[in-house]
């Protein structure tokens, strides 16, 4: 009997992995075959960020962003002192609070005692050198004839630039009124017209001067007052916002943390810009007095003003006070002893101390604080350079706290 013959085994088109890697063992690689690694590939695939972006969600955030920035800009003028009076706030609480703990006196007593001994401190010092003040006021024509002076002895009695500019304009002008006797006659009248407007161009400054000055008492006037109630006020905002925050027991923790980071990071950073600023004052009116500089307790009130201006305030300081020792001495190793002075004095103060002071109390990088002051400046002048820090600080303190703004938070941390 014969038997059937086996049945072959189907091919196996899927091999094994053992078999796979065998073949693969087994074959030798081609020459001049390049290799792919898949894994690679892979890995370049996976490097790619993908950015999901809603049309819709970004351009109404850029016109609310513009809308924000238009709104700050035109209430300028409410928010400068509303804001410098709660900074100065801030910062005299402590001394309310000392007297109302330590010496069981009435916060209303106390507030009106810390506001008026700030105003009488401030007068007298004000009273003490407003002749300096009014010194460098009258010798303001000294000085421009002095510059004047200068600058002819500099060119060697040859007209400058500006005085050649001058003669070209006055040659086209006289070419231009000899063409037509209609036109020859404007032009002889324009002068006597020109004249009789030049004075009203000086009234005008005058009055516009006088106006920028009382506005400038108005608005002093009206952050003293705001200080004295917010002192009088105490802590009944805080309990205010702690309370409009709903009636979520955690809402209203994250609200206490914020609002106490707020204050304690205020405080500290006002206190460090008070002593800082008032060492270098100090500082600077020993150096320009030592060195002979007239006028040096003004100078030296001015520059701790404009210390508070973090990097922009050094360099004005420098600036002007080499300016006034090349008006007085009219010697260029003055200007550099005088100018050498203020920025050593700037530069230990201000990158030594209030840099070391300024990385504890705010712990923000530098470079935010320098592009939240270009911000600031062109946003606001000077009073946005005075006031951006502490407004960073603020903003930095609330973006740690709040979710959805920790980016900003770590853009602006160190």
């Amino acid at each position: 009997m014969q038997l059937a013959d086996p049945i072959p085994a189907p091919a196996n088109d899927n091999p094994s992995p053992s078999a796979e890697s065998a073949a693969v063992k087994a074959a030798p690689a081609a020459p001049g075959a390049e290799h792919h690694d898949p894994f690679s590939a892979h890995a370049a695939q996976t490097l790619r960020l993908p950015i999901h972006v809603n049309a819709r969600g970004l351009a109404l955030g850029i016109i609310a962003t513009i809308a924000f920035v238009y709104a700050l800009q035109w209430a300028q003028k409410f928010l400068v002192p509303l804001l410098l009076g709660i900074f100065i706030a801030y910062t005299l609480n402590p001394l309310v609070l000392f007297l109302e703990r330590r010496l069981r006196i009435k916060r209303a007593i106390g507030a009106t005692i810390v506001t008026v001994v700030i105003l009488v401190l401030m007068g007298g010092v004000l009273n003490r050198v407003q002749g300096e003040f009014f010194n460098i006021i009258d010798e303001l024509p000294t000085i421009t004839q002095k510059v004047t002076r200068i600058l002819t002895r500099a060119s060697g009695g040859q007209p400058s630039t500006i005085q050649q500019m001058q003669a070209a304009a006055a040659q086209i002008e006289q070419a231009t009124s000899s063409v037509g006797g209609q036109k020859s006659s404007t032009r002889k009248a324009m002068p006597a017209a020109a004249a009789a407007g030049g004075s009203f161009k000086i009234m005008d400054w005058v009055l516009a001067g006088s106006m920028g000055f009382i506005g400038f008492v108005t608005q002093a006037t009206m952050v003293v007052f705001l200080v004295f109630f917010l002192l009088l006020a105490g802590d009944t905002f805080k309990r205010k916002l702690v309370k409009l925050t709903g009636p979520s027991l955690s809402r209203k923790k994250v609200t206490v943390h914020i609002l106490d980071d707020i204050n304690t990071s205020i405080q500290n950073y006002m206190f460090m810009l008070l002593v800082t600023n008032t060492l270098l004052a100090l500082l600077m009116w020993v150096a320009l007095r030592a060195i002979g500089l007239e006028n040096a307790g003004a100078w030296a009130i001015f520059a701790g003003l404009m210390h508070i201006m973090p990097y922009f305030g050094p360099l004005l300081i420098t600036a002007l006070t080499g300016l006034v020792a090349f008006m007085q001495f009219e010697s260029l190793e003055m200007v550099l002893l005088v100018a050498g002075a203020s920025l050593a004095i700037a530069t230990l103060v201000g990158t030594v101390i209030a840099t070391w002071m300024t990385g504890k109390i705010a712990k923000m990088n530098a470079a935010a604080v320098f592009v939240s002051l270009l911000f600031w400046g062109w946003l606001w002048g000077m009073w946005g350079l005075l006031l951006g820090v502490p407004v960073v600080v603020m903003i930095k303190v609330v973006a740690e706290r709040v979710e959805g703004m920790e980016v900003l938070a770590e853009l602006l941390g160190e």
